[in-house]
């Protein structure tokens, strides 16, 4: 097996030392919580079952309907009225990420690709959560990467984070996976209560991933980080360009009026789009660009931490 590369160039591969750095920029935030419309729910009262995964919540009086497997004859026989049990679901706090990988990604003109700085985005939301006591895992979809992170609790689980999106980076190739696809390896990661925040320039959206998403909104908070970078904001100066794509190289010519009016447009459709679409289920989304300050880039996603010195109001 091949070892990673230990001097990545910079800005085109995932540094580790870099990754593990941002736990500095971590302090003193947390990941805020998102108040998800009731669209955006699949129902708006804890569930009243027994079996994994609930906790029992309390009793009351007994009504018509409720499920005899259920009373609690404890209570019963103390008040001598017949009392039930409620239960709900056990809602576990963790975040996980999802971070493509999708040769598109590996493309970038100021400061780092776009790779990078999705990575860079993983690693200090994985190190906010895991501050405030948040298990952590993340799924890596795309290049041909079907890597999974099991959320973890602690430094270790977010030093696994890390070191797979190092590794994940190295391993890429050109090869195209939808969010579709990526959502049904997430989904059987996630459990009740868990956040899910996509890391993606937009490009890997389906159709298919919609229906999908709607189905974790309801259980779960979702976040999209749509990674963009200036030249897709804007065409370049007027000439000739030699891009490489997939090994094959393309010449684009910006002399052209057509082609400099579109391109822009281009981008912009697609993070419109899946910007709309999270949006509806109640989701936060933000831009981040290649050369953006990431903390101040990720600010909706974050709040405060107050300690028993802060008296800040």
């Amino acid at each position: 097996m091949s070892q990673p590369n230990t001097n990545p160039a910079p800005g085109i591969h995932v540094a580790l030392d870099e990754l593990l750095a941002l736990s500095a920029q971590a302090r003193g935030t947390a990941l805020a919580e998102v108040r998800r419309s009731a669209a955006a729910r699949t129902g708006l009262h804890a569930s009243r079952w027994r079996g994994r995964g609930v906790d029992f919540r309390e009793s009351r009086i007994y009504q018509p309907g409720d499920d005899i497997r259920h009373m609690d004859w404890r209570v019963t026989a103390r008040s001598g009225r017949a009392h039930t049990k409620l239960f709900e679901e056990e809602r576990e706090h963790g975040l996980l990420l999802m971070v493509d990988q999708n040769p598109g990604m590996r493309f970038g003109t100021r400061v780092r690709f776009k790779s990078v700085q999705a990575a860079r985005a993983a690693s200090l939301l994985a190190w906010m959560a895991t501050a405030s006591g948040d298990r952590v895992g993340a799924i890596g979809f795309g290049g041909g990467i079907h890597g999974e992170v099991k959320p973890a609790s602690g430094r270790r689980g977010v030093l696994q984070v890390l070191r797979s999106l190092r590794d994940w980076d190295q391993a890429a190739r050109a090869e195209h996976e939808s969010l579709a696809s990526g959502l049904e390896r997430a989904r059987r990661l996630l459990r009740p209560g868990m956040r899910l925040i996509l890391i993606s320039d937009g490009f890997s959206a389906d159709q298919a991933a919609w229906a999908t998403l709607a189905r974790c909104a309801g259980r779960h908070e979702l976040g999209c980080i749509l990674v963009t970078d200036a030249l897709e904001q804007a065409p370049p100066p007027p000439g000739r360009y030699a891009l490489s794509a997939g090994g094959a190289r393309h010449m684009l010519d910006f002399d052209d009026r057509q082609l400099r009016s579109e391109w822009p447009r281009h981008f912009a459709l697609v993070r419109e789009r899946v910007r709309s679409e999270f949006t509806r289920l109640g989701a936060r989304v933000v831009e981040l660009a290649t050369d953006a300050d990431l903390r101040r880039s990720l600010a909706p996603f974050t709040a405060r931490m107050q300690g028993p010195k802060d008296s800040s109001a």
